[in-house]
């Protein structure tokens, strides 16, 4: 049986009526597993027609690796951010998926990342270190419904579980926002350059609750913010 350690954060965002400022910290995976995971709770739980994730992620790795997961009961890639090898990234809607590539994927150093996705046209954009992609289409017309989980760190092939060591993240993953909108390139550009955004409003770094379970460690983080600019 896999063994799990989990802890009610309390360990990250603890504090003061139970939340505290994390935006200085991080959670470090040292290492590959198919049992290391964060999972972070949602602050509501609403049918999605939009969403935005950012996410500042640090990695040595050339592998195939997730960087954020959404599941519900319907669908196991409901909302999934992948990265299939360097410099291409894979998004994943209620089962959908298409590749963007030709955006910066810097090894050992931080990256900015944010995908913005609206229902209506199904236009999905993301941006990586101040750099844009084309607009894509996909999960047009599309509404992610059902009791959502949220995963860092592994690709939920069933819901919840299902997890693959060789698709596992390895590296450092810190300041992780969603919106239940498409936020706007301003606000995005804002958030990639370091500076404080409006934080979102499906999950928010500052007032973060999650289960960890197996090697994930929480440390503080090297990713200097500018605060407001």
């Amino acid at each position: 049986m896999m063994k799990l350690l989990l802890i009610f954060l309390a360990s990250l965002c603890a504090g003061h009526a139970g939340k505290r400022d994390c935006s200085e910290e991080l959670f470090a995976f040292p290492v590959s597993s198919n049992d290391s995971f964060v999972k972070p709770l949602p602050l509501e739980k609403q049918p999605l027609t939009a969403a935005t994730v950012c996410m500042r992620y640090f990695s040595s790795l050339t592998r195939a690796q997730t960087l954020f997961s959404l599941a519900t009961p319907a669908h196991s890639n409901a909302f999934l951010l992948y990265k299939p090898s360097v410099g291409v990234y894979r998004l994943h809607i209620n089962g959908e998926s298409l590749e963007v590539s030709g955006l910066p994927d810097e090894t050992n150093k931080w990256n900015s990342v944010c995908w913005t996705w609206k229902s209506k046209g199904g236009l999905n954009t993301v941006w990586v270190n101040g750099k844009r992609s084309g607009r894509k289409i996909l999960g047009a017309n599309a509404s992610i419904t059902g009791d959502p989980i949220i995963i860092l760190g592994q690709d939920q092939d069933n819901y919840g579980g299902g997890f693959d060591k060789a698709e596992s993240f390895v590296g450092d993953i810190t300041d992780v926002q969603m919106w239940n909108s498409a936020i706007s390139p301003c606000e995005i550009s804002l958030y990639i350059n370091g500076c404080n955004v409006p934080p979102g409003n499906v999950l928010n770094w500052k007032h973060l609750f999650s289960l960890i379970a197996g090697s994930v460690y929480k440390e503080q983080s090297d990713f200097v913010k500018r605060g407001w600019c």
